[in-house]
C-alpha cells in the first residue's frame, strides 16, 4: 500500500510535528518549508497541502504523520511493515487483505487526510508483490529475492555503462562499472539467492569481453591478440572465423582463456556475490 502525499493537510501534519517538538522557531520554519511552493515555468506557485516532493525534510514527515497507521496497526494486531510512505500489511487470505485494505483506506482518508495511490496498491500473495526492491519465494519459509522490476532496471545501467559505442577503454568502463556495483550490492547482497549475483557477475563479464572482441575489428587481429594472450592455435583459428555474434564468441573458450575472470579483477571490477550478505 503506498500513500500519496501530495494533498496531505499540512494542518495535522504540523499537528503530529508539534507533539515531537516544541521550538516554535523550527516549527515556524518547517510551516515555511511546506508552503514554499513550487516554481513552474519559471513562476512559483504557493503551496496549501502536499510535501515537496524530494525535499529533504519530507521522508520525516511522512514518518511522523504514518506513526499514528503504526499505532492503529498495532492495536488491530496486524502484522506489517512500513518504509516512509510504502507498506506491507500481512493477513492470511485474500478477502481478509480486501478488508484489511478497505478498512485502512478509510483510516488513512477520515483521520489523517490522505489519499491512497491504488496504482501503486493492491492485494496479493508476497511472491506477486515487490517492496523496496524485493520480494518473497518459497512456502514452508520465504526467502528474499531481487524483485524482476530491480534485475531489469539494474541491467538497463549495465548495458549503458557497456555500450560500445560509448568509445572508452575496457580500464575506463570497468572504473565506470565499479561505484555502482558497489553501491548496488550494498544494499540488494541482502537477498537470499547468491545464484542471482553468480548469474549477474558472469553476465557482466560476458558483456565486457563482448566489448572486447567488437574492438577487434578484424579476424587476423583477432586471431594475434587470442594468441598473444595464451590462446591454443586451433582454439584462436576457430574464434578469429566465426561467423557467430560477438555476443555469442563473448562466452566461448578462447575468449574465457584469453580474458579469465582475474584479468576482470585485476582491473578492479567488483564481483557481486562477494558482497553477498544473506
Amino acid at each position: 500500500m503506498a500513500v500519496s502525499f501530495d494533498r496531505v493537510n499540512h494542518d495535522i501534519l504540523m499537528s503530529r510535528v508539534a507533539r515531537r517538538e516544541t521550538d516554535k522557531r523550527l516549527l515556524r520554519i518547517i510551516r515555511e518549508f511546506l508552503n514554499a511552493g513550487m516554481m513552474e515555468g519559471g513562476l512559483v506557485s504557493p503551496s496549501r497541502e502536499g510535501t515537496p516532493q524530494g525535499g529533504p525534510l519530507s521522508p520525516i514527515l511522512s514518518n511522523l504523520l504514518l506513526d499514528d497507521l503504526d499505532k492503529e496497526l498495532e492495536k488491530r494486531g496486524h502484522r506489517f511493515v512500513r518504509y516512509a510512505d510504502d507498506s506491507n500489511i500481512y493477513v492470511k487470505t485474500e478477502r481478509s487483505g480486501q478488508r484489511v485494505m478497505e478498512s485502512v483506506e478509510k483510516y488513512l482518508t477520515r483521520k489523517l487526510k490522505l489519499k491512497v495511490n491504488r496504482e501503486k496498491s493492491a492485494v496479493g500473495s508476497p511472491k506477486e508483490r515487490k517492496f523496496l526492491g524485493f520480494s518473497f519465494f518459497g512456502d514452508d519459509k520465504p526467502r528474499r529475492k531481487i524483485s524482476g522490476k530491480s534485475l531489469k532496471q539494474f541491467k538497463q545501467r549495465i548495458r549503458e555503462l557497456t555500450r560500445r559505442t560509448r568509445g572508452v577503454s575496457i580500464g575506463r568502463m570497468v572504473d565506470d562499472l565499479a561505484p555502482y556495483l558497489r553501491g548496488w550490492v550494498g544494499y540488494y547482497g541482502r537477498c537470499q539467492t547468491p545464484s542471482t549475483l553468480r548469474d549477474l557477475d558472469s553476465w557482466i563479464r560476458r558483456r565486457l569481453r563482448c566489448v572486447i572482441w567488437r574492438g577487434m575489428k578484424t579476424g587476423r587481429l583477432r586471431y594475434a591478440r587470442l594468441i598473444r594472450r595464451g590462446v591454443r592455435v586451433d582454439l584462436a583459428k576457430t574464434a578469429a572465423g566465426s561467423y557467430h555474434s560477438p555476443w555469442h564468441i563473448a562466452r566461448s573458450q578462447a575468449m574465457s582463456i584469453a580474458y579469465p575472470n582475474r584479468y576482470f579483477r585485476e582491473l578492479g571490477l567488483p564481483e557481486l556475490a562477494s558482497g553477498y550478505k544473506g
